[in-house]
C-alpha cells in the first residue's frame, strides 16, 4: 500500500515498460516535446478526455474517469469506461486511445491493466478484460486481464516508484526505440553520460 503523498502518475506506468530513462525525463525533470506523433495523439485523447456521461440503454460510456490505487501507488484518468449492464450489475471496460498501431509488448496492455486494477480497487468488482483503440487502424485490440499480464503491472509499478523515488537517471538506451522518441534531443541517447536536470539544479540550489 502506498500513502497518497508518493502517488505516482498512471502514465508513468507505460512511459516506464517503454523506457525507464523515458519515465525519469518526463516524471522526474518534467521534459516534454511536442512532434506530431504527440500532437496527434493529445488530440485524441482530448475528444476522449471531455468528462462526458452517456448512456445507450445497458451502455453507460463515462470520458475522464478519475482513478486511483493505493496497492499501485497511482493516480490519473482513464480515457473512457464503458459501464455494461449484466443483469443488475454494470460490468467495467476501460478503453484507452493510443495514435498509433498495436504493439508486440505489453506496454500498452500495462497501462490499461492498471487502470483496470484501479476500477477493481475503486468499486469492489473484478474487471475482466478492456480495449486498446489504435488511431492508425480505427480498430479495437481487447485485452484480458490474466494472472501475467497483472502481475507484470505491479512489477512495472513498484520499478517506477523505485526509479522515481531514487531521483537518478537512467543510462539512455540507445536503441530502435530511440529516434521516434519525441525527448530524442532531451534525452541524447547517445550521449552515454547524459545530463540531469535535476542534478543540475539541486547543485544550484546547495550553492557553492
Amino acid at each position: 500500500m502506498y500513502p497518497e503523498d508518493d502517488f505516482i502518475q498512471l502514465s508513468a506506468l507505460q512511459h516506464y515498460a517503454y523506457c525507464p530513462r523515458q519515465c525519469a525525463l518526463i516524471h522526474m525533470e518534467m521534459a516534454w516535446a511536442e512532434n506530431q506523433a504527440t500532437a496527434e495523439g493529445r488530440l485524441l485523447h482530448e475528444r476522449a478526455d471531455s468528462g462526458k456521461v452517456e448512456v445507450r440503454g445497458d451502455l453507460k460510456i463515462v470520458a475522464g474517469l478519475l482513478l486511483r490505487s493505493t496497492v499501485l501507488g497511482v493516480s490519473g484518468k482513464a480515457d473512457v469506461v464503458e459501464f455494461h449492464r449484466e443483469g443488475s450489475v454494470w460490468r467495467s471496460f476501460p478503453v484507452e486511445y493510443k495514435r498509433g498501431r498495436s504493439k508486440s509488448s505489453d506496454v500498452d496492455r500495462v497501462q490499461l491493466c492498471a487502470q483496470a486494477m484501479c476500477l477493481e480497487e475503486m468499486l469492489g468488482r473484478d474487471v475482466r478484460d478492456g480495449a486498446l483503440f489504435y488511431g492508425q487502424s480505427r480498430r479495437r485490440e481487447q485485452v484480458f486481464f490474466s494472472g501475467e499480464l497483472r502481475e507484470n503491472t505491479a512489477r512495472v509499478a513498484r520499478s517506477a516508484h523505485d526509479l522515481l523515488s531514487q531521483k537518478r537517471l537512467p543510462a539512455p538506451a540507445n536503441d530502435a526505440r530511440c529516434p521516434g522518441c519525441s525527448l530524442l534531443e532531451q534525452c541524447r541517447p547517445k550521449d552515454a553520460a547524459g545530463r540531469s536536470a535535476f542534478r543540475y539544479l539541486e547543485s544550484l540550489r546547495a550553492g557553492p
